[in-house]
């Protein structure tokens, strides 16, 4: 079964925009483990506008399933994900100010720059993924930069979905395959939704670990979380 993360960056949008502590960021991810979810996702952004940095240490004494910390890998970032020391890094080619995530990373010109950052990673005991697009070189650049996973951008799948779903999948089958061959591991995430969710994970051979935030409490504001999650869960399973 393909494991589920919740990212809850989104729960700590909703309270920044009030301020004071509601919801309640720590106890909604306890209750996310509670009803079935294998695993944490935070994208501590420069501007902190959804996850403040000082939910970092917090959440890591709370969370008991996986914990993955993803962003863009400059100095603070590094520095946040090694004082926490979670279960999985996530390196995400954002750049300050982004809005949210559209492509992976070039692992192939950037090959070294990514090298030394997962390097400094791993010597903390820290899993490392990085974000890619669904083409073969960018997989086996990730591999020889040191990477242990590397998380598939599925922005283009969600968008081309409903038009064509085995178009919009070829890309990831045919990576996923190298990935394979190659022995990295698979994770995948950005717009999976209860609609997409099944059809690519039954085309995505090997894939270990999908990470949903946005339309998963997007679903929740009509299911209810435990719902939501298990609904999620049977996508996957």
């Amino acid at each position: 079964m393909t494991r589920l993360s919740v990212n809850v960056n989104k729960v700590a949008l909703l309270r920044n925009s009030r301020g004071g502590n509601l919801p309640d960021l720590v106890q909604v991810a306890k209750d996310c483990e509670t009803f079935g979810a294998q695993g944490i996702t935070v994208h501590p952004r420069p501007d902190q506008r959804h996850i403040r940095y000082d939910d970092v240490p917090a959440l890591k004494s709370a969370v008991t399933t996986e914990f993955n910390i993803e962003g863009y890998p400059d100095r603070q970032w590094l520095d946040l994900v090694i004082a926490n020391s979670p279960d999985q890094a996530t390196l995400v080619p954002d750049e300050p100010g982004q809005l949210t995530s559209d492509k992976g990373w070039d692992t192939t010109g950037q090959g070294s720059r990514l090298r030394d950052i997962i390097k400094e990673l791993k010597s903390h005991g820290i899993r490392v993924s990085v974000f890619v697009d669904p083409v073969g070189a960018m997989v086996e650049g990730a591999l020889k930069a040191g990477a242990d996973r590397i998380e598939f951008y599925t922005g283009p799948y969600a968008h081309d979905f409903s038009a064509d779903p085995a178009s919009a999948v070829k890309a990831y089958t045919d990576a996923a395959r190298v990935a394979n061959e190659l022995g990295i591991g698979i994770n995948a995430g950005h717009d999976l939704n209860l609609k997409n969710l099944s059809y690519f994970r039954n085309n995505c051979p090997g894939l270990l670990e999908v990470s949903i935030g946005h339309a998963l409490i997007s679903d929740a504001l009509y299911y209810g979380l435990s719902n939501t999650i298990k609904m999620y869960l049977r996508q996957l399973s």
